[in-house]
């Protein structure tokens, strides 16, 4: 329902439902105060979904910023197979083969299970990334910028 663009919308009140919904009602339902402070943001969710992940490092990279010297030492319970799939989707899809020569579509034609796999691995703490080769490229400004070339397996 739309009100006049100078008026304010009602405010919408959860109410105590009435226990003997007969005609008439055994007894009056009563409204309840409106619930004060940031009552529609849930600070959990019961299942980790994409917004709840996308949610959770969104504060962690806030935190980042603002406490620099900080150190994060419980982030591991981050690193599951949402995100994981999460960081897979955000790749690009025509990007050249990785070093070890697998493109995005073979890497996804058996997701699921190469996403087991790897959470598997990272928390076992048996997944080891290869090494990189470290280059600075000069920038015109007279600063350098890094760039990191992952190593072919041996």
């Amino acid at each position: 329902m739309m009100n006049d663009p100078e008026e304010s919308d009602p405010a919408i009140v959860a109410m105590n439902l009435v226990n003997k919904a007969g005609s008439p009602a055994a007894e009056q339902g009563e409204p309840r105060a409106g619930t004060k402070g940031k009552a529609d943001q849930h600070s959990t969710c019961r299942a980790q979904d994409r917004e709840s992940v996308s949610h959770a490092l969104d504060r962690i990279r806030q935190a980042a910023r603002h406490r620099k010297r900080e150190k994060f030492t419980a982030l591991f319970h981050h690193i599951n197979p949402e995100a994981l799939r999460m960081a897979f989707y955000a790749l690009k899809r025509e990007a050249a083969p990785g070093v070890d020569g697998m493109t995005w579509r073979t890497y996804e034609a058996d997701l699921d299970r190469k996403i087991a796999d790897l959470h598997d691995r990272v928390h076992r703490g048996a997944y080891r990334p290869l090494p990189s080769r470290r280059r600075y490229i000069p920038k015109p400004d007279g600063r350098q910028r890094p760039l990191a070339v992952a190593m072919q397996a041996s």
